[in-house]
């Protein structure tokens, strides 16, 4: 099987546990980051080519360029890792008419204002909103660190920290 084999959300994109874990696991041949931020960043794109294994092509382009791509079967010979930002990139993909229907959740680190949802994924109101409309469209929202670990269902984590945060405990 081609294509898109893989989608996951982690904003370190491509990185030990995904060049050495994830690429193994699934038997990647081209890892995808689709972030217009990224595509526009030239010191940011070697050093992301540089953290991809060796044999492994990468693409790092906007989320626009990615849509087309995948769109017209330019990938259906390969097995790609489609690793995102945010949970907007995956909304605006869709949008763009790539069929996506499970995503993986992996690293969103913490920052000011952030609501921690569990070990090492860490949301804004906005990532909230974006994963409720993700989950609406029947997008499988689940988050594994690796692909060992056990799948689970992000969507109650966001509810029940979300309630957390709001009754302030």
């Amino acid at each position: 099987m081609g294509g898109i084999v893989h989608v996951r959300i982690d904003d370190r994109l491509i990185h030990g546990q995904v060049a050495a874990n994830w690429s193994n696991a699934l038997r990647i041949d081209r890892i995808m980051v689709a972030n217009d931020e990224v595509a526009a960043n030239d010191m940011q794109k070697a050093v992301l080519r540089m953290a991809a294994p060796a044999g492994v092509h990468t693409s790092l382009i906007t989320k626009e360029k990615a849509a087309a791509n995948i769109n017209a079967g330019r990938y259906n010979t390969e097995r790609v890792l489609l690793i995102l930002k945010t949970p907007k990139d995956a909304l605006d993909l869709i949008k763009l008419g790539v069929d996506i229907k499970h995503i993986n959740v992996g690293n969103m680190a913490y920052k000011e204002g952030k609501i921690s949802v569990k070990h090492s994924v860490n949301v804004t109101p906005e990532d909230i909103e974006n994963f409720r409309e993700l989950d609406s469209m029947g997008v499988e929202l689940t988050s594994m660190m690796v692909p060992d670990e056990r799948s689970n269902n992000l969507m109650p984590h966001i509810e029940k920290a979300l309630e957390k945060y709001k009754s302030g405990k």
